[in-house]
């Protein structure tokens, strides 16, 4: 078997691979010698059909099955012999099968680029030490005051204002017809202000009684983010149902019990201080590995297959839609499609993909190894994480010994990223204070 490469680029390559005359017809007979035993043809009794009847009647299936087999094992026998690190898919089109010639056919093929060993030792890297404040815990205990806030009706006979809570039933209507974006809405609460369904809805509430109706006008500007909208003018119908007024409870020890887990307020606030902390944690160890990518991008350049980039990217979005989904947001709602997020995440894909690229390259130069004890205790984390039992965790990973496996890569990203920063030179520091914006600022 015969077969030459021709470089495309660093990590695409052009396999040109030739089947050799004699094992073509080989293949060709034992399929038509197997078609032979079995084939039903009127006129002739099983096993005694013509070749030539064979070929004329199932030539062109035959002819696909072998060719197919062909480029199987050939294709296979070209990566075993190159020793090519092929990602992806091969790119094949494969050509007409022809009784009496070698079979030559063509595949594009992406493979892993070859990158140097990377330098890990003197990067100098700044640590922020991130502190919980005061502050920071009053507005956590505000969002659960919030969260656990009632809304009742309104005692007075009063119309709306601005900060009121409100339900209506409304719908838009374009050239006075229904509209799919601005569809009949019942019950639908919101708060005069927030602008839910568009500022100017709200602002044309105010001063209504519950029970009356209002047609707002509302002329969507031309780079409104919804582009199903953006430019339209839609007439919207709305009924005033109620005027509610929020109730907060008081933020004390009863407030801490109602969470369901907490004994007193101080017990509530700990936590808060844990979970805040744990996400300074987080954040610290995500600037660290910024830094430290950042460093070994700088020592050599490569490209990156796009087959790769591809399946990351598909895995980014397939999360951006969960993370919709979760909040009751849909991606039309955003004025976005499956082209606009793959735009959107592109870039953050090959980076993805770099990272990957380059810290299995560090796993193999530093010949890092997942010990049972790391395995086991990757194990306790993402129970920890998912608040399951270990032995849940365990028992998922091995219905599929290929999640272990990428589970075991992923703690060897982890130790490789560990082993970096612990060789390199970390400075610690303080957070820089937020300066409020120009336009906020008092003149």
């Amino acid at each position: 078997m015969n077969f030459s490469v021709e470089d495309q680029s660093t990590v695409k390559k052009k396999l040109t691979i030739e089947v050799p005359k004699e094992d073509v017809v080989r293949e060709l007979d034992s399929a038509y010698k197997d078609l032979k035993k079995n084939a039903k043809v009127k006129g002739f009794r099983p096993g005694k059909t013509p070749r030539s009847v064979l070929e004329r009647m199932f030539g062109k299936d035959v002819r696909a099955d072998v060719s197919s087999r062909l480029i199987q094992e050939s294709f296979i026998g070209v990566l075993q012999e190159s020793k090519m690190n092929v990602v992806g898919a091969p790119e094949i089109d494969p050509p007409e099968l022809k009784a009496d010639e070698a079979y030559t056919y063509v595949a594009t093929v992406e493979v892993q680029p070859e990158l140097e060993p990377f330098n890990l030792d003197g990067f100098e890297l700044k640590k922020t030490m991130y502190r919980a404040t005061d502050e920071e815990v009053d507005a956590q205990l505000q969002m659960l005051q919030n969260n656990l806030a009632r809304m009742v009706p309104i005692e007075e006979e009063r119309p709306v204002a601005d900060g009121d809570y409100v339900t209506v039933d409304y719908e838009g209507l374009k050239d006075g017809k229904p509209f799919a974006e601005t569809q009949r809405t019942e019950n639908f609460n919101m708060k005069i202000g927030d602008g839910l369904i568009h500022p100017d809805v709200d602002a044309g509430l105010i001063g209504l009684n519950a029970g009356e109706s209002k047609e707002v006008t509302v002329n969507f500007a031309d780079d409104y983010f919804n582009e199903k909208l953006a430019g339209l003018t839609i007439a919207f119908h709305v009924t005033l149902k109620d005027i509610r007024e929020q109730h907060l409870p008081e933020i004390d020890d009863e407030m801490a019990k109602r969470l369901g887990q907490f004994e007193s307020l101080e017990d509530l606030k700990a936590k808060i201080n844990e979970n805040l902390s744990m996400g300074y944690g987080k954040r610290q160890e995500q600037e660290l590995n910024e830094q430290v990518f950042e460093a070994l991008l700088g020592q050599q350049e490569f490209e990156v297959p796009e087959s790769l980039v591809a399946q990351e990217l598909e895995t980014i979005v397939n999360e951006a839609k969960q993370k919709f989904a979760y909040h009751n947001t849909s991606m039309e709602e955003l004025g976005l499609d499956d082209a606009g997020l793959q735009e959107k995440y592109r870039e953050t894909a090959v980076n993805q993909v770099r990272r990957h690229m380059i810290l299995g390259k560090i796993i193999s130069q530093e010949s890092l190894e997942v010990s049972d004890e790391a395995l086991e205790a990757g194990y306790q984390e993402m129970a920890d994480s998912f608040n399951q039992p270990v032995d849940v965790i365990k028992q998922f990973y091995a219905q599929n010994p290929e999640r272990i496996d990428v589970f075991k890569h992923a703690l060897l990203e982890k130790k490789a990223m560990a082993l970096i920063i612990e060789r390199s030179s970390v400075t610690e520091v303080e957070p820089e204070l937020e300066t409020p914006a120009e336009d906020d600022k008092s003149e």
